[in-house]
């Protein structure tokens, strides 16, 4: 009962606050008191006893009591000359590492507000638990309390929500940059608290099966909260640029320039493999944690912040370049890769999850811009995680890009922006893969069958870069992985009409518009592709079909992102395996991007073609038909979207200016690069017939061993050089990640709804 007193005077208050049509002098203590007694609530009840409405109504009426209940937080003589929101921030880095309220007290504590401001705090790092199986009771109640502290910082962080999307480079968040700079005194050991309490998490603990439904994780909440509060301060620069650390002359001017964002500069000087390896095996041990089966159901504790720990890892991987080679030198990375691929195949056919599809193929771009994630592939893949793939035997590289063809396959349309970069990723590891798997070549080809059929060509001006892709990758293995790639080559073969109807692809006025008229007849009817194994239907045990977004989840919107070669820069490999940048852009078809093809859309990819492409040229795939709602926009097109009554109108808005004309097939169609794989077919298929013809062979096993044994040494034309397609950052793809960043906080920030029913503008919080 005194506890609903308690609340129901609290309440009495707020209201007095909100209704005073005079300000209320500071020094009226029975009135502010009130705010202060122990009224033993819970953050649930604040939000329910103090309604927004009402903060923002103090605000704007009575910006006088607003101030003096937010002083009421430090009365020190010497702070009124600090503005507000400092004094805020300072109180709240103070109160992180308070004896006996966030840390252990490893001396007496404090015994007055001014002995507080005397605390070394880097004698307070926090401690690291590891599961709630294993904390020390006492740390329940700091894990609360720095629960709580984190999550009112991450409140005042998120100025960025309330302003419109922007490319706009220079622009900071005042509150992160004072909170990162030298004025904070706390923020090297809170830096370090918070990667320390990140990486060292194990929601296992000991184990047991079912202790996380009988006994409250409060580390989780913890950790969640960290993690957030890291991505949203090593955002600082609005960029998403990569940090270069000063050099000695720079720091001297330093004071002139401004305070630098001290968290980005402490990750970015990480440099002992001790603390790599740390790190790594920790966000590896989290980011695997929803894949862990056991023989009991749902005895294990599955962790749900997985899109934070990819972008930190990225962050990770973009700020520290050292950290980037120290994964990739190692198959550790292959710990980060086949979760990544675990969730870009379960988020598929999700829409919305298309932000984490998105954050995880940026995070493999990334990776295969370097040499050493192509040769790490090679490893066999021989973990069995619950996935709904054809079963094979093989290594990592045939994982990704049997997983890659599944989400090209049966993915949601709003992925078709990302096909650029799978078949990127997919070019960029080809020269390093040794032997791929009968399965993947399918899969390879198949998409090349897709891809290729004139009338899909033929319906949108960026549609035959894919093919491009496609035969680069065919080209790479060929030059430089011939003697292990009998599985491929043998599929090149089989499939070597393909690369005669794109030799001779018509480009006069009458096969155009016949090809375009084609595509509106029944799919099976355009290709009609028979199986390729039989193995092809098999799934893995234990895996799952891909489901649409369940009715009511919410989702943030997305602005566009650049096109492929907006979002890369070339590099050619040496001899040696160092890379140098390729300043012009000389390859066949990136150097004719159309000036359309720029400002890629999902309405510029013709959703109806591509989806129909792909359905149409597998008969081992069921892809229901769902929705065109285009989710990748600008500003002016959110406008747009207003105004407009079905999301179709921007579709056929966006392409009725553009149709394909003979004088644009042939621009590419002579650039298509076939010579190497035309010479492969003119050596090998007689041979090939040949044998079977002399020795009566119908086992493509036999065949395979001949080819296994054969060599195009002297055959082939001259090695063309290995081009990379590094990831470049660039003011489109750094406001990918804020509006992206920023939803993710807020869709997990619900209980309670810290920015519920408030004025943002960052994004649209839709419901599926």
């Amino acid at each position: 009962m005194g506890n609903t007193d308690s609340k129901l005077n609290f309440r009495k208050a707020v209201i007095q606050l909100t209704t005073k049509t005079q300000p209320v002098e500071a020094t009226d203590d029975a009135f502010w008191d009130q705010f202060w007694a122990d009224t033993a609530t819970t953050v649930q009840d604040v939000f329910a006893l103090v309604p927004a409405a009402e903060i923002r109504a103090v605000r704007e009426e009575s910006p006088s009591n607003l101030a003096t209940l937010c002083y009421k937080t430090d009365e020190m003589d010497d702070d009124g000359a600090r503005p507000l929101a400092e004094s805020l921030l300072l109180a709240m880095a103070d109160l992180l590492f308070c004896p006996d309220f966030t840390v252990n007290s490893h001396r007496r504590g404090p015994d007055s507000v001014e002995d507080m401001q005397t605390i070394d705090s880097c004698e307070y790092i926090w401690e690291a638990g590891v599961g709630f199986a294993q904390s020390p009771p006492l740390n329940y109640i700091h894990d609360l309390n720095r629960t709580e502290l984190l999550r009112l910082l991450l409140t005042c962080f998120s100025e960025a929500m309330y302003l419109p999307p922007s490319s706009d480079n220079t622009i900071l968040n005042p509150w992160v940059s004072f909170f990162c700079s030298t004025e904070n005194r706390h923020a090297l050991p809170l830096f370090t608290s918070l990667v320390n309490v990140v990486c060292a998490y194990d929601p296992v603990g000991y184990g047991i099966p079912y202790n996380h439904l009988l006994f409250s994780d409060y580390r989780e909440q913890l950790v969640e909260q960290a993690v957030q509060i890291l991505i949203v301060t090593l955002e600082h620069d609005g960029g998403g640029l990569a940090h270069r650390p000063p050099s000695p002359s720079s720091m001297e001017d330093q004071d002139s320039v401004g305070p630098d964002n001290l968290f980005v500069n402490y990750l970015s000087r990480i440099h002992r493999e001790e603390d790599y390896d740390f790190v790594l095996k920790g966000l590896a041990r989290l980011l695997v944690n929803p894949l862990m089966q056991t023989y009991l159901p749902n005895s294990t504790k599955k962790i749900q912040f997985h899109q934070e720990l990819l972008v930190l890892f990225w962050k990770l991987c973009d700020f520290n370049k050292k950290f980037l080679f120290f994964v990739l030198k190692s198959s550790d990375v292959l710990d980060i890769l086949v979760p990544i691929l675990f969730y870009l195949n379960d988020a598929r056919a999700d829409q919305s999850r298309v932000g984490l599809m998105h954050i995880g193929v940026f995070i493999l771009l990334l990776l295969s811009g370097e040499r050493n994630f192509g040769v790490r592939l090679n490893k066999p893949y021989s973990v069995h995680v619950p996935m709904d793939i054809p079963v094979f035997t093989g290594t990592h590289a045939d994982l990704l890009i049997v997983v890659f063809h599944k989400i090209i396959t049966s993915g949601h349309q709003r992925l078709q922006p990302l096909f650029d970069c799978l078949l990127t990723i997919v070019v960029n590891v080809s020269p390093y893969l040794k032997s791929l798997s009968m399965v993947a070549a399918n899969k390879l080809l198949h998409l090349l069958e897709a891809f290729s059929t004139n009338w899909f060509l033929f319906s949108a001006s960026q549609n035959h870069h894919l093919v491009f892709f496609l035969l680069e990758a065919f080209n790479n293995i060929i030059q430089y992985q011939f003697d292990g790639n009998c599985n491929l080559v043998y599929a090149i073969i089989r499939k070597r009409n393909l690369f005669h109807q794109l030799a001779n692809l018509p480009s006069d006025p009458a096969s155009i518009q016949k090809a375009l008229l084609r595509k509106r007849k029944s799919p099976d009817a355009i290709t009609g592709i028979s199986r390729t194994s039989s193995q092809e239907t098999v799934s893995m045990e234990g895996s799952r079909p891909a489901v649409p977004a369940e009715p009511g989840t919410l989702k943030t919107s997305l602005v566009a992102i650049p096109a492929i070669d907006k979002l890369t820069e070339k590099s050619q490999v040496s001899e040696d395996g160092t890379m140098i940048s390729v300043l012009k852009m000389e390859h066949s078809h990136a150097s004719h991007h159309t000036p359309q093809a720029d400002h890629t859309t999902q309405a510029d990819h013709t959703p109806q073609a591509v989806h129909g492409a792909i359905v149409g040229a597998s008969d081992t795939e069921s892809v229901s038909g769902r929705d065109n709602e285009d989710v990748f926009y600008t500003e002016a097109e959110m406008e747009r979207r207003r105004m407009s009554s079905t999301s179709s109108t921007i579709s056929c808005t966006s392409q009725s200016h553009w149709a394909p004309t003979p004088d644009w097939v042939l621009s590419w169609k002579c650039k298509l690069p076939l010579q190497t794989i035309m010479r492969l077919l003119q050596v090998l298929v007689p041979q090939v017939e040949k044998i079977c013809i002399d020795k009566g062979l119908t086992d493509e096993s036999e065949i395979l061993k001949f080819l296994q044994h054969g060599t195009l040494v002297g055959l082939l034309p001259v090695p063309h050089p290995i081009l990379i397609r590094k990831y470049q950052a660039n003011a489109g793809t750094a406001m990918w990640f804020r509006t992206y960043m920023w939803g993710v906080v807020y869709l997990r920030n619900v209980d309670p709804p810290i920015w519920y029913d408030t004025d943002v503008r960052l994004f649209e919080i839709q419901k599926m």
